[in-house]
Protein backbone atom coordinates (compact mmCIF):
# COMPACT_ATOMS: atom_id res chain seq x y z
CA UNK A 1 0.00 0.00 0.00
CA UNK A 2 0.91 3.77 -0.87
CA UNK A 3 0.11 6.98 1.18
CA UNK A 4 -0.02 10.06 -0.81
CA UNK A 5 0.91 13.14 0.92
CA UNK A 6 -1.47 16.00 0.27
CA UNK A 7 -1.03 17.56 -3.27
CA UNK A 8 -0.48 21.04 -1.90
CA UNK A 9 2.79 20.72 0.20
CA UNK A 10 4.19 17.42 -2.22
CA UNK A 11 4.08 17.02 -5.86
CA UNK A 12 6.21 15.74 -8.53
CA UNK A 13 7.70 16.86 -11.33
CA UNK A 14 4.34 16.37 -13.03
CA UNK A 15 1.99 17.63 -10.45
CA UNK A 16 0.90 14.42 -9.10
CA UNK A 17 1.05 13.40 -5.39
CA UNK A 18 4.51 12.24 -3.75
CA UNK A 19 3.75 9.37 -2.78
CA UNK A 20 5.68 7.08 -0.06
CA UNK A 21 5.92 3.77 1.53
CA UNK A 22 3.85 3.70 5.01
CA UNK A 23 5.19 0.24 6.01
CA UNK A 24 8.60 1.87 5.68
CA UNK A 25 7.43 5.13 7.12
CA UNK A 26 6.62 3.44 10.58
CA UNK A 27 9.01 1.63 10.86
CA UNK A 28 11.56 4.78 10.76
CA UNK A 29 8.70 6.30 13.26
CA UNK A 30 9.06 3.21 15.78
CA UNK A 31 12.52 3.36 15.52
CA UNK A 32 12.31 7.48 16.68
CA UNK A 33 9.87 6.14 19.44
CA UNK A 34 11.85 3.24 20.64
CA UNK A 35 15.28 5.40 21.07
CA UNK A 36 13.20 9.03 22.36
CA UNK A 37 10.54 7.32 24.12
CA UNK A 38 6.88 8.81 23.45
CA UNK A 39 7.32 12.58 24.40
CA UNK A 40 11.56 12.28 23.27
CA UNK A 41 10.08 12.21 19.90
CA UNK A 42 9.31 15.56 18.22
CA UNK A 43 7.03 15.75 15.31
CA UNK A 44 10.64 17.00 13.52
CA UNK A 45 12.45 14.02 14.34
CA UNK A 46 9.75 11.76 13.27
CA UNK A 47 8.99 14.03 9.81
CA UNK A 48 12.07 13.22 9.04
CA UNK A 49 12.95 9.75 9.49
CA UNK A 50 9.88 9.18 8.21
CA UNK A 51 11.06 11.37 4.73
CA UNK A 52 7.37 12.89 4.85
CA UNK A 53 5.88 16.10 5.72
CA UNK A 54 3.55 16.87 8.95
CA UNK A 55 0.79 17.20 6.92
CA UNK A 56 1.00 13.82 5.15
CA UNK A 57 1.99 12.32 8.61
CA UNK A 58 -1.66 13.41 9.71
CA UNK A 59 -3.17 12.12 6.25
CA UNK A 60 -1.89 8.78 6.54
CA UNK A 61 -1.17 8.28 10.62
CA UNK A 62 -3.64 10.56 12.00
CA UNK A 63 -2.05 12.59 14.67
CA UNK A 64 1.31 11.39 16.72
CA UNK A 65 -0.68 9.42 19.40
CA UNK A 66 -2.36 7.55 16.66
CA UNK A 67 1.35 7.43 15.28
CA UNK A 68 2.57 5.99 18.22
CA UNK A 69 -0.46 3.30 19.01
CA UNK A 70 0.56 2.04 14.97
CA UNK A 71 4.67 1.70 16.10
CA UNK A 72 3.65 -0.03 19.14
CA UNK A 73 1.78 -2.69 17.42
CA UNK A 74 4.39 -3.20 14.85
CA UNK A 75 6.85 -3.20 17.95
CA UNK A 76 4.94 -5.91 19.58
CA UNK A 77 4.11 -8.02 16.27
CA UNK A 78 7.69 -7.83 15.07
CA UNK A 79 10.15 -7.26 17.96
CA UNK A 80 8.02 -9.16 20.87
CA UNK A 81 6.77 -12.62 18.94
CA UNK A 82 8.73 -14.44 21.53
CA UNK A 83 6.49 -13.71 23.98
CA UNK A 84 3.86 -15.98 22.50
CA UNK A 85 6.36 -18.74 21.57
CA UNK A 86 7.65 -18.19 25.15
CA UNK A 87 4.20 -19.43 26.68
CA UNK A 88 4.13 -22.81 24.43
CA UNK A 89 7.29 -23.68 26.27
CA UNK A 90 6.35 -27.15 28.15
CA UNK A 91 7.11 -26.19 31.61
CA UNK A 92 6.60 -22.67 33.56
CA UNK A 93 10.91 -22.13 34.25
CA UNK A 94 11.21 -22.58 30.48
CA UNK A 95 8.42 -19.84 29.60
CA UNK A 96 10.90 -17.82 32.11
CA UNK A 97 13.78 -18.84 30.38
CA UNK A 98 12.45 -18.01 26.71
CA UNK A 99 11.22 -14.72 28.53
CA UNK A 100 14.37 -13.31 30.07
CA UNK A 101 16.50 -14.68 27.33
CA UNK A 102 14.35 -13.26 23.96
CA UNK A 103 14.63 -9.82 26.39
CA UNK A 104 17.88 -9.70 26.18
CA UNK A 105 18.29 -10.76 22.51
CA UNK A 106 15.74 -7.81 21.90
CA UNK A 107 16.65 -5.11 23.91
CA UNK A 108 20.24 -5.55 24.37
CA UNK A 109 20.96 -6.55 20.67
CA UNK A 110 23.41 -4.36 18.23
CA UNK A 111 20.91 -3.58 15.54
CA UNK A 112 17.92 -1.78 17.18
CA UNK A 113 17.68 0.83 20.18
CA UNK A 114 18.34 -0.62 23.42
CA UNK A 115 15.82 -1.13 26.14
CA UNK A 116 11.64 -1.93 26.18
CA UNK A 117 9.91 1.06 24.08
CA UNK A 118 6.55 0.40 26.31
CA UNK A 119 9.07 0.73 29.58
CA UNK A 120 10.71 3.64 28.26
CA UNK A 121 7.55 5.50 27.03
CA UNK A 122 5.16 4.29 30.13
CA UNK A 123 8.29 5.86 33.01
CA UNK A 124 8.95 9.01 30.73
CA UNK A 125 5.36 10.06 30.57
CA UNK A 126 4.17 12.99 32.10
CA UNK A 127 0.85 13.78 33.10
CA UNK A 128 0.01 15.85 30.00
CA UNK A 129 -0.06 12.25 28.10
CA UNK A 130 -1.74 9.93 30.35
CA UNK A 131 -3.68 8.18 27.89
CA UNK A 132 -0.26 6.83 26.28
CA UNK A 133 0.84 5.77 29.61
CA UNK A 134 -2.50 4.09 30.38
CA UNK A 135 -2.59 2.84 26.61
CA UNK A 136 0.94 0.88 27.45
CA UNK A 137 -0.57 0.26 31.10
CA UNK A 138 -3.34 -1.91 29.68
CA UNK A 139 -1.17 -4.13 27.04
CA UNK A 140 1.54 -4.70 29.84
CA UNK A 141 -1.48 -5.92 31.89
CA UNK A 142 -2.88 -8.26 29.18
CA UNK A 143 0.41 -9.78 28.82
CA UNK A 144 0.73 -10.28 32.80
CA UNK A 145 -2.66 -11.81 32.74
CA UNK A 146 -1.76 -13.99 30.22
CA UNK A 147 1.57 -15.11 32.10
CA UNK A 148 -0.92 -15.43 35.23
CA UNK A 149 -3.08 -18.17 33.26
CA UNK A 150 0.11 -20.10 31.91
CA UNK A 151 1.25 -20.54 35.76
CA UNK A 152 -2.05 -21.47 37.03
CA UNK A 153 -1.91 -24.10 34.16
CA UNK A 154 1.62 -25.22 35.43
CA UNK A 155 0.36 -25.46 38.93
CA UNK A 156 -2.19 -27.68 38.22
CA UNK A 157 -0.30 -29.76 36.39
CA UNK A 158 2.17 -30.22 38.99
CA UNK A 159 4.82 -28.13 37.45
CA UNK A 160 5.15 -25.70 39.90
CA UNK A 161 5.23 -26.41 43.78
CA UNK A 162 1.69 -25.79 45.21
CA UNK A 163 2.45 -22.99 47.68
CA UNK A 164 3.72 -20.46 44.90
CA UNK A 165 1.23 -18.23 43.48
CA UNK A 166 1.50 -17.98 40.42
CA UNK A 167 0.01 -13.79 40.34
CA UNK A 168 2.83 -13.27 42.60
CA UNK A 169 5.55 -15.67 40.40
CA UNK A 170 4.32 -13.76 37.30
CA UNK A 171 4.64 -10.30 39.27
CA UNK A 172 8.29 -11.07 40.02
CA UNK A 173 9.46 -12.15 36.57
CA UNK A 174 7.49 -8.89 35.01
CA UNK A 175 9.39 -6.85 37.48
CA UNK A 176 12.94 -8.69 36.31
CA UNK A 177 12.13 -7.83 32.96
CA UNK A 178 11.07 -4.28 32.87
CA UNK A 179 14.47 -3.79 35.20
CA UNK A 180 16.36 -5.54 32.64
CA UNK A 181 14.92 -3.05 29.96
CA UNK A 182 15.91 -0.29 32.10
CA UNK A 183 19.48 -1.60 32.49
CA UNK A 184 19.87 -2.01 29.24
CA UNK A 185 18.51 1.61 28.24
CA UNK A 186 21.53 2.15 30.06
CA UNK A 187 23.89 0.40 28.33
CA UNK A 188 24.28 -2.07 30.35
CA UNK A 189 26.70 -4.75 29.92
CA UNK A 190 25.03 -7.77 28.18
CA UNK A 191 27.48 -10.27 30.37
CA UNK A 192 26.05 -8.77 33.94
CA UNK A 193 22.33 -8.72 32.52
CA UNK A 194 22.68 -12.90 31.46
CA UNK A 195 23.86 -13.04 35.06
CA UNK A 196 20.98 -11.31 36.04
CA UNK A 197 18.98 -13.89 34.23
CA UNK A 198 21.08 -17.12 35.23
CA UNK A 199 20.80 -15.81 39.08
CA UNK A 200 17.08 -15.65 38.81
CA UNK A 201 16.52 -19.00 37.16
CA UNK A 202 18.77 -20.43 39.20
CA UNK A 203 16.24 -19.79 42.48
CA UNK A 204 13.30 -20.65 40.37
CA UNK A 205 10.67 -23.08 42.79
CA UNK A 206 10.97 -26.32 42.09
CA UNK A 207 9.13 -28.94 43.58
Amino acid sequence: MKCSAPSEVATATRGRPREFDPDEALAAALRVFWTRGYEGASMAELTEAMGITKPSLYACFGNKEALFRKALDLYERDKLDYIGKALEAPTARGVAERLLNGALATHCGSNDPHGCLGVISSVACTNEVDSIREHVIARRVSSEAALVERFERATAEGDLPGGVDPKSLASCLTTVLQGLSVKAQGCACPTELQGTVDAFLAIWPSK
